[in-house]
């Protein structure tokens, strides 16, 4: 059974991708990462040549995610539309349940630890 920690509607909207900005978020030892790729400002731009999908991200806190090691990230594409900002959500949620211990771990050893 899937549990929905973290709402859609809790992120930004589909559009805001549109200006470059990922979106940033934590729930009991996890942090998440939703961004467009590439992560450019599009909006005001006539023409796009780039292909662009929505890149779903998750890692063990208590680091940011320039300061977490990259193989300790891990991440999932969706296209970039509505049904993929959705899937992008439920795959969060799915994250959150499928490395459960991982979070449990990062909450238990909080940031003065140094076990890995």
């Amino acid at each position: 059974m899937e549990n929905t920690v973290i709402e859609s509607s809790s992120l930004y909207k589909f559009e805001h991708y549109k200006y470059g900005e990922p979106f940033f978020g934590s729930f009991k030892g996890m942090r998440y990462r939703l961004a467009r790729e590439p992560l450019v400002n599009v909006i005001f731009k006539k023409e796009i040549e780039d292909d662009p999908v929505f890149l779903a991200e998750v890692w063990p806190e208590p680091f940011s995610y320039d300061n977490t090691d990259s193989e300790k990230i891990k991440s999932k594409r969706f296209p970039f539309t509505e049904e993929g900002f959705e899937a992008a959500a439920k795959w969060l949620n799915s994250a959150y349940g499928d490395y459960a211990d991982e979070w449990d771990k990062a909450l238990k050893n909080g940031i003065m630890s140094s076990a890995d």
